[in-house]
């Protein structure tokens, strides 16, 4: 079994380097998205089918919950583990989880309706695969330990 020395997080023997990244884009990202869909700054052009349908409407905003648990429980997963929390780790994983099934979820939809359009497919795809090798890391045996993804804290 490999494991991460925590005085090494967020050097190169950081496996999860680029999830936490991702992550923080991501959760960021998510935020930021409802945002502009509740100012209504996305154009027409580049909505989704249907995008002024209510029904379509409800199923968009239906998905706000969800996506800011992803994005709560992300962000505050990178808080815990730049601390070095043993609580980071489980977090990290329940954010991980969410965020894959929120793709899932939006891909599934789109299949269902028999519609594609890259512009919505590629973030959800992204959604859903991002995620998985780190949650396969993560249910590893071992791969909640307390300190495995800890960040330095600048003690000795």
């Amino acid at each position: 079994m490999v494991r991460v020395d925590p005085g090494r997080a967020g050097r190169p023997g950081d496996r999860f380097r680029l999830t936490k990244a991702l992550m923080l884009v991501t959760d960021a990202g998510l935020v930021v998205y409802f945002s502009v869909t509740g100012l209504g700054l996305i154009p027409p052009e580049l909505a989704f089918a249907d995008y002024a349908d209510p029904r379509m409407v409800a199923w968009n905003w239906s998905f706000l919950w969800l996506d800011a648990i992803v994005s709560a429980t992300g962000l505050a997963s990178l808080v815990l583990l730049r601390r070095g929390s043993p609580t980071g780790a489980p977090l990290m994983l329940v954010s991980l989880v969410l965020t894959s099934a929120s793709g899932l979820m939006a891909i599934a939809f789109w299949t269902l309706r028999g519609d594609f359009s890259p512009l919505w497919w590629a973030p959800n795809l992204y959604l859903l695969v991002f995620p998985l090798p780190a949650v396969v890391r993560l249910v590893r045996r071992g791969g909640l330990q307390p300190g495995h993804l800890a960040e330095p804290t600048g003690r000795a």
